[in-house]
Order: C-alpha cells, then sequence, then structure tokens
C-alpha cells in the first residue's frame, strides 16, 4: 500500500524537512530560474530596473512577546529579507487572517506596531486584505506579508559568488528572540529577562555596502538559526564552512537557558541577525564598521569559507574538536516566528 505523507510542524522550521518540502512539491511545480535561486528575496529585472521581491507569513505564539509582536515582527521579516539581498525597501503589502472573537484592542495596537515599524524602517504599507475565519481557525491573527524594494543593479550577491577562504561574520547574540517568545508563553512555568533581536536590518546592511562591494553573499538566520542559514550557504556555493566557536557571540542568560532546557542553540531562530560573506581582505574593515551601528556593535568574524567537506558545515569547539553542524531536522519551538 502507498504510503500517504502528511504535513508535519517541522516542515515549518525552515531545517531540513523544510527544504524537502520546497524541493518535492513547490519547485517541481514552479520550477524557473528565479524561484530556484531561493534566496530571502527573488530579484526580479524590469526595463533596466532591478527589484527584489519577497513574501513572508507569521503565525507567531503568543503575539506578544519581550522586545516585540506579531506586528513589529511582520514588517521587520519583510525588510530584512529585501535588505539582505542589497534592496532598499520601499513598499510592503500585508494580508491578516483573523479568529472570530480577536479583541478589538488587540487587533489595533498591533496595526500600530506594524506602522511604528513601517516608519522606522522607511517603508510604506501599499496594499492589504483582510479575511475572518470562525473561532479556533486561526489562533487570534496570522499575518502574511509581500515587500519590494529597489537594488543598486550594479549589485549581485549570490552563494554562488562564495570563494575559499572569504569570512563568515555575524552580526549579533543568536538564540534572543526564540527564548523571549518561549519565555512569554502561558504553558511554561519561568519568566526570563531575554528580548526578542527582532529590529530591521536595512540601515546597518546599508552601511556595509557603502564601504565594500566584496560582501558576496548574505543571509539572516531566521528559522532553523544559524544551522540552517549556514548550511544553506554551503549547499548552494558548494563549498564547506569551519566556525569557531569561541566567536560566535551568545548572551549568558541565552545561553544558561538554552543548556538547562536543552536547547540547540545554533538551531534557535533570529529576527534582527544577518550572516555576511565577505572577501578576506575586506572583512576585518566591514566587521568594523557594523561595530559601529546599534545593531551591529557585538558583530564577529566568526568563520571561513573551506574547500573541504563540500556542502558541509563544521565547528571547532571550544575544547578543540571538531564536529559537524547539520541542518536542524526537529522543530524545538513551533510558532515561533
Amino acid at each position: 500500500m502507498k504510503e500517504t505523507k502528511r504535513i508535519l510542524l517541522t516542515h515549518g522550521s525552515g531545517g531540513k524537512l523544510s527544504g524537502e518540502l520546497v524541493r518535492e512539491v513547490f519547485l517541481a511545480e514552479f520550477d524557473n530560474d528565479i524561484l530556484a535561486e531561493l534566496t530571502d528575496a527573488a530579484i526580479l529585472k524590469l526595463a533596466g530596473t532591478s527589484l527584489a521581491f519577497t513574501t513572508d507569513s507569521y503565525v507567531v505564539n503568543p503575539l506578544f512577546f519581550p522586545g516585540g509582536d506579531i506586528g513589529k515582527l511582520s514588517i521587520c521579516g519583510t525588510v530584512n529579507d529585501l535588505a539582505v539581498m542589497g534592496a532598499k525597501p520601499l513598499f510592503i503589502s500585508c494580508a491578516l487572517i483573523m479568529e472570530e472573537g480577536l479583541d478589538y484592542s488587540i487587533l489595533r495596537r498591533v496595526v500600530k506596531s506594524m506602522q511604528k515599524a513601517a516608519e522606522a524602517a522607511g517603508v510604506t504599507i501599499v496594499a492589504g486584505d483582510t479575511r475572518v475565519v470562525e473561532k479556533g481557525g486561526a489562533d487570534g491573527l496570522f499575518i502574511t506579508t509581500a515587500g519590494i524594494g529597489l537594488v543598486d543593479k550594479e549589485l549581485s550577491l549570490s552563494a554562488k559568488k562564495v570563494k575559499t577562504g572569504d569570512k563568515v561574520i555575524l552580526s549579533g547574540t543568536i538564540g534572543d528572540h526564540s527564548l523571549a517568545v518561549l519565555g512569554e508563553r502561558g504553558n511554561l512555568d519561568f519568566r526570563t529577562e531575554i528580548e526578542s533581536d527582532c529590529a530591521p536590518l536595512h540601515d546597518l546592511i546599508a552601511r556595509v555596502l557603502k564601504v565594500s562591494r566584496k560582501i558576496r553573499f548574505m543571509r539572516d538566520p531566521t528559522r532553523g538559526g544559524l544551522a540552517a542559514a549556514l548550511n544553506e550557504i554551503a549547499r548552494e556555493s558548494g563549498l564547506g564552512i569551519l566556525i569557531e566557536e569561541r566567536s560566535v557571540p551568545i548572551k549568558e542568560a541565552v545561553k544558561s537557558l538554552a543548556e538547562l532546557l536543552g536547547f540547540d542553540l545554533f538551531s534557535l531562530a533570529n529576527e534582527g541577525k544577518v550572516v555576511l560573506i565577505v572577501a578576506p581582505e575586506e572583512a576585518e574593515r566591514v566587521s568594523n564598521e557594523m561595530r559601529g551601528h546599534e545593531l551591529g556593535k557585538e558583530s564577529h568574524i566568526i568563520g571561513e569559507i573551506v574547500a573541504e567537506p563540500k556542502g558541509k558545515v563544521g565547528l571547532r569547539t571550544l575544547v578543540g574538536g571538531t564536529r559537524i553542524v547539520d541542518m536542524p531536522v526537529g522543530e524545538q519551538l513551533p510558532r515561533i516566528c
């Protein structure tokens, strides 16, 4: 008898099963040269102009958490997907799926947060849609966004341009967002002082693009965390990556809580960080420039691109050994973004 596959929570984790779902179902039907790049935003060339176009959905639980909420998250996430492609974010559309019985005050609070985040990022919300489903059909509120940005036509970022010896730069601490959301969930009997890193990265990225044209590629380590982002870069470039554990910035509170709960820090979602692959001769300059920005003050060079093993990410541990950092398979924290 033929086995019946079903969608699991893990298919939304940004890890291995997410990738399989994209390749086996969506690319199998929608395959084209633009989509096949599988970047954070598609680059569209129209009448001599290069545009970045992206779409995303947000189902975070709870709707409000330390450092942000679903509204701020939806705008920042869209802005960041455009920014890591080197685009200047311009316009956003949003669709809200609301559950019957949602309190008006909650909706107004979320919408005001979206507008505040849009103003901070210099984007305009220009289109939208609303739908209401029966009680129990949407768990409060879901948001889907799309965004458009303008790309310098002389700029071309691609994992295929990554070279052996290039340096890997991370803009700041990992794991903050996941654990901030986790600490706010009512089914867990603890509180933390950890805040989400949810923030728009457009200004930080624009700043480093001005000082260097040798940034090969960028990716924001959201679902699946740093592990997923690095594995995607390794797979798409056909090269390996070696990371130094001692160089990866982690807040002590985040590290302690993750160890207590048995979570893999490298797989926890982030919403205000960027990974850059930069030519070795420019890496220090780029990293120093990032440290001069509020959102990049904890930037570090955390590793480099290596020839072998191809398509794999290695981690040189604090005790001097080396282990493989795999693409996440399970779902540590569902409904995190």
